[in-house]
């Protein structure tokens, strides 16, 4: 059994720890309010975003462009992985790359040859060189605020080889904020942009005109447009972030006091039984006087 100073020792260190998380759990609670204002923020402009593009799609054009045109086989595919950077956040990291490398696997079973990685994230990156697979760009470090100029070169890099066809889909991994106790994590099919991106609640018939021409405005607003679902992918991703840190920054402190508890209780035992030795000690030894 060990001795009551070693189970002071022990005592100390989970209360310090216990300190670490309680303060590390305030942090997550703190940051987490201003991730959903972010997020929600962002919201407005992807929706109308996404009705312009929806009148453009459902608009007689004579341009079509190749972010509305389905392929029809899919040989070459492209996946954006949205992580963290830090980890301590319970199992959000670790979802979403399963759920990535199984997408990877079902891409590969079905005949697909050439999948491209955008990692986004330092979690995403270290998984998918760790597993072999073709990083084509990178973005980490975006901290606590996701900025659009960071995010648009590497995604650029994948929207560029869809537009040249050199993919057939692309598709965007990232975890999904319902509320503060639940992340989803989802796997979206990006490009071609499909039905229900496109869906318009207002049934409108419009007509637009275009200047300079059609196929340099549908181009432009497009490319804004699937920028602007990956920005939201982010900010849905560090607001799950930082909704999973609190809690299991929490769950640590709970289990942190659980254990503070369990060592007090060895600790009296121990201790009382050291009393209880030396009382013994002392009447048998005046005893035998």
């Amino acid at each position: 059994m060990p001795s009551g100073k070693e189970i002071r020792n022990k005592i100390k260190s989970v209360q310090n720890t216990r300190k670490i998380t309680k303060a590390m759990e305030m942090v997550a609670a703190s940051k987490m309010r201003k991730a959903q204002e972010r997020m929600k923020a962002a919201r407005p402009y992807g929706d109308k975003v996404r009705c312009i593009a929806a009148n453009l799609a459902r608009a007689n054009s004579e341009y079509k462009h190749p972010f509305l045109t389905r392929p029809e086989s899919v040989k070459r595919a492209g996946l954006i992985v949205v992580t963290t950077d830090k980890g301590l956040c319970g199992g959000l990291n670790t979802n979403i790359l399963r759920q990535s490398l199984n997408r990877i696997k079902e891409l590969e079973g079905a005949g697909v040859k050439d999948i491209r990685v955008t990692a986004i994230g330092n979690k995403g990156l270290g998984f998918m060189q760790r597993l072999g697979a073709n990083v084509v760009s990178k973005v980490v470090g975006l901290g606590d605020t996701p900025h659009l100029e960071k995010l648009i070169g590497p995604v650029k890099i994948i929207l560029d080889a869809f537009q040249a066809g050199e993919l057939d889909m692309v598709y965007v991994a990232y975890t999904r904020f319902i509320n503060t106790m639940k992340q989803e994590p989802v796997i979206e099919q990006l490009l071609p942009l499909t039905a229900d991106k496109l869906q318009d609640e207002k049934q409108h018939g419009w007509d637009y005109l275009y200047e300079p021409d059609s196929q340099t405005v549908i181009d432009e607003l497009l490319v804004r447009y699937v920028e602007a679902l990956v920005y939201q992918a982010v900010a849905e991703n560090m607001a799950s972030e930082q909704s999973a840190r609190m809690v299991a920054m929490k769950a640590a402190s709970d289990n942190a006091g659980n254990v503070i508890n369990e060592l007090q209780l060895i600790y009296n035992k121990t201790r009382q039984a050291a009393i209880t030795k030396e009382i013994s000690e002392i009447v048998g030894g005046a005893a035998a006087v």
